[in-house]
C-alpha cells in the first residue's frame, strides 16, 4: 500500500465521551450505515431519479451529469489545493483499492485512504459500498455531515489528488431534496432540513385530540418519492398468499375502516436525555408525536383478498417504502400476530383526517401500526412481503433498538439487541413552557399529553409543582377507544397551587401510569442508551414565580 502523505492522526475522538468518529459522516454515510449516532442520518443515498415498475414513481434523489470545473480544493471548503497533495492517483488506480483491508475513495479531487478506520467504523465492512469511489454522492445526500470538523478529519488521510482532467470531470451533483414538497404552510419546529424532520407544536398536542395536518410532526429518513396515485402498485407476496399488485383502486374497493391513533418517534424527548448524558441522533424535543384519524384497509382484509393461509414458515410481515437510498428502500417489518389480528388495527392508510394524506407523512399509502413505534410505520408503501425473518432493511437491524447505559460506540452490538416494536408509557407537559414566568398566587394551569404503547390505556397522570415531593392527579380527556385498542394519546390538564410566600425557581414534573400498571422511571440514566431512544423519564418543565 503506498505510504501516507500525512503525520499520524488520532482515529477516534480523545475523550471517552466522543468515542464516534466524525469520519463516519463522511466514509461510514457512504456505507449506507445509520448506526453512527449522527443526528439525523440513518442511511446514505444517490439514485439517478427513474420509474418503480410500471407504476412510474419518480423518487427525487435525482442526480443530473452536469460537470463541475472545480479545481481540488482543501476539504475545509477554503478553495485551497488540498492538503499532501503527495502524487496524481487516476481514478482506475482508486477503483482498484476497493475490498476489506485497501480501502480508497475519493472527495472533490483529492484521494484517500480510509483503509485504518474500518475497525473503528459503527458499521464494519459495509464501507466498502463507497469503497473505490467517490463519496461525493453521498455528502449530496446528507449535508448535515459536511462540516469542516468532518472535512478537517478526511484530510488527515489524503495520499494524492486525481489527474486534472479527471478533477475537471467531477460530477456536479443537484440537491436530491430540491423537488421535496412545499412546507410554507406547516406549523413545526424544524429539526433537519434535509431529510426533512419536524416536531409538532405542543400547544397543538394540549390543544387537540387530532392533530390538524399542518401541526403533525414529520420523520423522514430520505427525500420524499414523487408517487403519481393513478399508477400506485402495492406489490403483496409471501408464503401463504397469492402474490399480488394492487392498485390503489383496488385498495379502496376493500372494507374501509377508519381508527384514530397516535404515531410517535422513538426519539421522542432525546433532548432531555441528552442533558443527562451526550446520546446521537435528532434533538427531538417532546413534539416528535401527533394523533390522527386514518382511513384505509385492514392489513388482514389485503391478506385475505390474497387468499391468505397461515403458515408456520411465517413470522414477520415486512415493509417497503418507495423512499430509496443508494442501496435499498426503507423498510421496517412487524410480528405477524399484530399483522393479524383483527383487534390489532394494523392499516394501509390512505386518508389522515378524512383528506388524502400530506406527502410528507406518506401518500398515496401508509402503514399505520398503532401502538408500535414509528419506525415500523413505513410511508409511500411499495411492498408487503410474509417472511420467516425480520426486515433486513438498516433500520429494522441496525437502528431503532435500545442498549443497556454502559454501551458505548466502541462496544455496540445492534445483532444482540431487540427491535423496538411497542412503546413505554411516556407524558409531558406542554404548558407552561420551561422558563415561563408565573405572576401571582392564583393556580398554575399546567397541561399535557400521556401515551403508552400496545394499545394500553393511560389511567392516571401524576403533576408535582415541587419537583416530586407531592402530587396532584390530573384531569384526562375523554375516551371512546375499546379496552386494548386506545392506541391515541390522551390529553390531561391540571391546576396546581402556589403555596403562599413561593417565590423563584420552580419545578414542575409529570408522569403517567397505564393500564398495566407501567409508570415512568423518575430518572434517565438508569434507562440511558447511546442512540437516544425510548426517552420516557419524567418530564420536568422548571418555571419562575414572581
Amino acid at each position: 500500500m503506498w505510504p501516507r502523505c500525512r503525520t499520524p492522526a488520532l482515529l477516534c475522538a480523545s475523550a471517552a465521551s466522543q468515542r464516534w468518529h466524525p469520519l463516519a459522516a463522511a466514509v461510514g454515510l457512504a456505507a449506507g450505515v445509520g448506526a453512527l449516532g449522527y443526528a439525523i442520518t440513518d442511511r446514505a443515498q444517490s439514485e439517478s431519479a427513474g420509474v418503480h415498475s410500471k407504476a412510474e414513481v419518480h423518487h427525487r434523489s435525482g442526480m443530473p451529469a452536469s460537470v463541475s470545473k472545480k479545481p481540488p480544493a482543501i476539504p475545509d471548503g477554503n478553495g485551497e489545493p488540498p492538503r499532501n497533495p503527495c502524487r496524481v492517483i487516476p481514478r482506475s488506480e482508486v477503483a482498484q483499492h476497493n475490498k476489506e483491508g485497501d480501502i480508497w475513495v475519493t472527495f472533490q479531487g483529492g484521494v484517500y485512504d480510509v483503509t485504518e478506520f474500518v475497525p473503528s467504523h459503527p458499521g464494519g465492512v459495509k464501507i466498502l459500498m463507497a469503497a473505490g469511489k467517490s463519496i461525493e454522492p453521498f455528502w449530496s445526500m446528507y449535508r448535515v455531515h459536511d462540516t469542516p470538523e468532518t472535512r478537517a478529519l478526511l484530510s488527515e488521510f489524503q495520499i494524492g489528488v486525481l489527474p486534472e482532467h479527471e478533477r475537471a470531470n467531477e460530477p456536479n451533483l443537484s440537491d436530491p431534496y430540491g423537488t421535496d414538497p412545499d412546507r410554507s404552510q406547516k406549523h413545526l419546529t424544524v429539526r433537519s432540513e434535509k431529510p426533512f424532520n419536524a416536531e409538532a407544536p405542543l400547544r397543538s398536542l394540549a390543544e387537540n385530540d387530532v392533530t390538524p395536518a399542518a401541526d403533525f410532526f414529520v420523520r423522514n429518513h430520505l427525500p420524499v418519492p414523487i408517487i403519481d396515485p393513478d399508477l400506485y402498485e402495492l406489490h403483496v407476496s409471501g408464503p401463504g398468499i397469492d402474490e399480488r399488485i394492487l392498485t390503489l383502486d383496488e385498495l379502496k374497493a376493500l372494507p374501509k375502516t377508519t381508527i384514530r391513533a397516535s404515531i410517535q418517534c422513538a426519539g421522542n424527548g432525546r433532548s432531555a436525555m441528552n442533558s443527562v448524558k451526550a446520546v446521537r441522533g435528532l434533538s427531538w424535543g417532546y413534539g416528535a408525536i401527533s394523533t390522527a384519524v386514518w382511513t384505509g384497509v385492514r392489513l388482514i382484509d389485503v391478506l385475505n383478498a390474497c387468499g391468505y393461509q397461515p403458515s408456520e414458515d411465517v413470522y414477520h410481515v415486512q415493509f417497503d417504502g418507495y423512499d430509496r437510498d443508494m442501496d435499498n428502500v426503507y423498510g421496517g417489518s412487524i410480528p405477524i400476530g399484530k399483522a393479524v389480528d383483527p383487534r390489532g388495527d394494523v392499516l394501509l392508510a390512505y386518508e389522515m383526517n378524512g383528506e388524502p394524506i400530506p406527502a410528507d407523512n406518506g401518500f398515496p399509502v401508509r402503514v399505520v401500526v398503532p401502538g408500535t413505534v414509528g419506525a415500523r410505520n413505513v410511508k409511500w408503501l411499495s411492498a408487503v412481503r410474509l417472511a420467516p425473518r425480520e426486515s433486513e432493511s438498516h433500520w429494522q437491524q441496525a437502528d431503532y433498538k435500545g442498549f443497556n447505559p454502559s454501551t458505548d460506540w466502541d462496544h455496540i452490538d445492534y445483532k444482540s439487541s431487540q427491535s423496538i416494536q411497542e412503546l413505554p408509557v411516556i407524558s409531558a407537559i406542554c404548558s407552561p413552557s420551561e422558563g415561563d414566568r408565573i405572576t401571582g398566587q392564583a393556580p398554575v394551569t399546567v397541561k399535557g399529553y400521556a401515551f403508552s404503547g400496545g394499545g394500553r390505556e393511560i389511567i392516571r397522570v401524576d403533576v408535582s409543582g415541587d419537583g416530586g415531593k407531592t402530587w396532584t392527579t390530573a384531569d384526562l380527556s375523554p375516551t371512546d377507544q375499546p379496552e386494548g385498542r386506545h392506541w391515541a394519546a390522551r390529553r390531561w390538564t391540571v391546576d396546581l397551587p402556589v403555596p403562599p410566600g413561593v417565590q423563584g425557581p420552580v419545578q414542575l414534573v409529570c408522569k403517567a401510569v397505564d393500564r398495566s400498571y407501567n409508570v415512568q422511571p423518575e430518572q434517565f440514566e438508569p434507562i440511558y442508551n447511546l442512540r437516544g431512544v425510548l426517552c420516557n423519564a419524567w418530564h420536568r418543565v422548571t418555571v419562575t414565580v414572581e
